[in-house]
């Protein structure tokens, strides 16, 4: 079975299709042509999904894909959450300077600065929501979690976004120090993946 997966970063598409696993064909947005940019304006992370899902499924027979997840920081009400990739994003005159993976850290640690180092204090967790669709129509959504809390510090070179922040429920490593074999059997992508994949099977 072909499937899509409709995003652009390279290291979200190897996660995913890593744990697909061998039984799908995965190819990326350089199998459509001309994909177009999909503006993620919903205010929910199965909506964001949703539109990037639809607008690639038009391009192509086959099944797509699409992710939005993102961190919710409990002394932030949420934050950044749906913003999380474009969570440092800075306008000077007019231009919008993007922000990058060290520029998210770095502010999501000066935002929780003034928060007490104990982990309760520091709550968060990663959202993952899922969305397949095919030409035009959504087939099915899921939606995963994972809880955690905020370290103090960057550590770790493995994973990608806040993962060398994130520490999650259970461990006292980050995601970027547990690496990749445990990041995906207890991530927040991988609880959404385990949905997906049983969706498939039953499909």
């Amino acid at each position: 079975m072909i499937i899509i997966i409709a995003t652009t970063n390279v290291k979200k598409r190897a996660e995913l299709e890593a744990l697909l696993g061998s039984d799908y064909e995965v190819h990326g947005l350089e199998s459509i042509e001309k994909p177009p940019e999909v503006e993620e304006n919903a205010d929910t992370f199965v909506g964001n999904a949703s539109l990037k899902a639809l607008a690639i499924s038009q391009l192509t027979p086959h099944l797509v894909i699409a992710d939005d997840s993102g961190l919710c920081v409990d002394a932030l009400d949420g934050a950044p959450g749906i913003y999380s990739a474009r969570y440092a994003n800075e306008s000077q005159n007019g231009v919008v300077k993007s922000a990058t993976d060290e520029t998210n850290n770095e502010k999501l640690l000066r935002e929780l600065s003034d928060v007490t180092q104990h982990p309760k204090q520091r709550g968060a967790h990663f959202v993952c929501a899922l969305v397949i669709a095919q030409q035009g129509e959504v087939l099915a959504s899921f939606e995963g979690k994972v809880e955690g809390h905020i370290a103090e510090e960057l550590s770790g070179q493995a994973g990608f976004g806040y993962d060398p922040l994130f520490v999650p429920h259970g461990y006292e490593k980050s995601f970027a120090d547990l690496g990749s074999d445990i990041k995906q059997k207890i991530s927040h992508r991988a609880h959404a993946l385990s949905q997906l994949k049983n969706w498939l099977v039953d499909k």
